[in-house]
């Protein structure tokens, strides 16, 4: 079985509950009339508490970056684990992405474009071909992006160690560059499980949204990575199948289960922690490797595969109400709701839905005058608004602005007005 290292929810859960379970017995009353006797009598309801205790402990495992860069460049059309019995024991994490080395990379069975624009119909349709994965080139690659900090990349190919480089190193320039909104077009057949993880855990911390527009496809391992999107905007195929198991040694069902069984819980470990639903990966161990299930609009919604992460959710949700107020986030809620019912329709297109989501969003009083960056659809806004200059626009001496002037609050009440009345 593969080394994977335990993740745990924590031995401080484990040992506050067997804390509180001491503290129960301590309290049952001895000296004032009430016989030791009566007191081993809830023994047995203790040792129930300290085994729910130890429940508390998680089993699932989390995969280290370079077992997936051991695994081969080229596992054709199906979802494959790597065998990394042998593989050494992962070494520290870095304390930051930017702190990892940038080692020698390249994309295999897969291509990249990048574009600063949301719009993939128009003259520069998926945009500028990546011409490799050095610092320098990602670096000129995204520098026009950084003047209105959007950035869209189309990647088409395999689920693999290059492709994992290529969204942490993304990431990295992006960071450096302050281009904060960011856009994952995928055309993927799936690739290998482990690359998948890796890749996703990268997606996870560095905010993206991830579409799969019609006529491309999200097959496979490709799921793990589409499940790790803050947003997910789907109009293309999201199909699984069972994994196989690279040089695997199983001469029987149950040998190729417990192979399979350490695997999965890393699996679904993943899955829980991006907000989808373990029933992915159990419905994957029903379909064939060979085979191909393709999810309907209502199964993905179900699983947590389509619109917004359930945990990213969470996370913005305690953000935005302290800084954007009660009110933003029960406007964004309800048109979530509506960009549902109303945008994501069998068939739609991706440039049909965010023109809808456009449309629909003044309904709603978005962008907000407050909050635009945490408004919903944000990355559609900053496509469609002219490039920040470069420097401030020079003040005049004689005339300095003053925005506590009559003539300022009176602008400042009336953008308000306008808002809240939309």
């Amino acid at each position: 079985m593969d080394a994977f290292p335990k993740v745990t929810m924590g031995s401080v859960a484990h040992a506050e509950c067997a804390a509180l379970a001491g503290r129960l017995w301590l309290s049952l009353p001895s000296n004032t009339g009430c016989p030791m006797s009566f007191r081993f009598r809830w023994l047995p309801l203790l040792c129930l508490a300290l085994a729910g205790c130890k429940q508390l402990e998680n089993p699932g495992n989390v995969t280290a970056a370079d077992k997936a860069a051991r695994a081969p460049a080229s596992d054709g059309e199906n979802m494959v684990s790597i065998n990394a019995a042998d593989a050494p024991l992962p070494p520290a994490p870095p304390r930051s992405r930017a702190d990892r080395p940038w080692a020698a990379a390249q994309l295999e069975n897969g291509n990249a474009w990048i574009s600063c624009s949301t719009d993939y119909a128009g003259e520069g349709g998926d945009g500028v071909a990546l011409e490799g994965l050095g610092r320098d080139q990602i670096q000129q690659a995204l520098a026009p992006c950084a003047e209105r900090g959007l950035l869209r990349v189309r990647y088409a190919g395999k689920i693999n160690p290059g492709f994992a480089e290529l969204v942490w190193r993304l990431a990295v320039v992006a960071d450096a560059l302050k281009i904060h909104k960011r856009i994952l077009d995928l055309d993927s057949s799936g690739g290998q499980v482990e690359s998948a993880i890796v890749a996703g855990d990268s997606i996870g911390e560095s905010g993206w949204t991830i579409w799969v527009r019609e006529g491309s496809i999200c097959h496979s391992a490709c799921v793990f990575v589409l499940a790790a999107g803050d947003n997910r905007l789907l109009s293309g195929k999201v199909g699984i199948h069972r994994m196989m198991r690279i040089s695997s040694k199983a001469t029987s069902r149950a040998e190729l289960n417990r192979e399979l069984h350490e695997v999965y819980d890393n699996v679904k470990d993943y899955l829980q922690r991006n907000g989808v639903a373990v029933g992915v990966a159990d419905l994957m161990m029903t379909v064939p490797n060979r085979s191909l299930r393709l999810l309907t609009a209502d199964e993905l919604r179900q699983y947590g595969l389509d619109g917004t992460n359930a945990v990213q959710d969470d996370l913005e949700r305690i953000k935005q109400m302290r800084a954007c107020g009660d009110d933003f986030v029960q406007r964004k809620d309800a048109f979530l709701i509506a960009f549902d019912q109303q945008c994501k329709r069998e068939g739609a297109d991706m440039e049909s839905i965010n023109s809808c989501g456009q449309a629909l969003k003044q309904r709603f009083g978005f962008p907000d005058a407050v909050c635009p960056e945490e408004s919903p659809l944000s990355e559609i806004d900053v496509a469609t608004l002219p490039p920040a200059p470069s420097e401030p626009p020079p003040v005049a001496e004689q005339a300095p602005a003053d925005s506590g002037t009559p003539a300022a609050q009176a602008d400042a009440a009336t953008v308000e007005g306008s808002a809240n009345a939309r």
